[in-house]
């Protein structure tokens, strides 16, 4: 007898949505109101002290390594191997957050590896 498929339940389905769609506002937030505001930006290489100049310092360090996709990569490859709700939000978060900060090649791969884990049996429960 054949084991079922990994699918998320509704409830499952739409917490993935929820964090789907905050990674991608904080994404867009982040690089359109922060990075590319030349207002802010300034600001923010100047010293200017908070938590929105600290995400930007961040994001500067972490960008030119693909940091974004690869844990995106990453995760969506243990999730394929192992299905699992946790990791695949982990995965679905980090692949929104690179797709807006240009790591989208690697964050495509990540989303498609997720699309993948779908069509795997679930883990046995027990």
């Amino acid at each position: 007898m054949r084991r079922p498929l990994f699918l998320p339940t509704a409830r499952q389905t739409n917490w993935l949505l929820i964090v789907a769609f905050l990674a991608l506002g904080e994404a867009m937030y982040l690089r359109y109101h922060v990075m590319e505001n030349s207002t802010v930006s300034l600001a923010c290489q100047g010293g200017l002290a908070t938590w929105l100049c600290d995400a930007y310092r961040l994001v500067n360090v972490l960008f030119p390594y693909q940091l974004f996709g690869g844990i995106a990569l990453a995760v969506a490859l243990l999730n394929l191997l192992r299905p699992s709700i946790v990791l695949m939000t982990v995965a679905l978060a980090a692949a929104a957050f690179g797709a807006v900060m240009h790591n989208a090649d690697l964050s495509a791969l990540a989303a498609g590896l997720l699309i993948l884990s779908l069509a795997r049996p679930a883990p046995k429960s027990g």
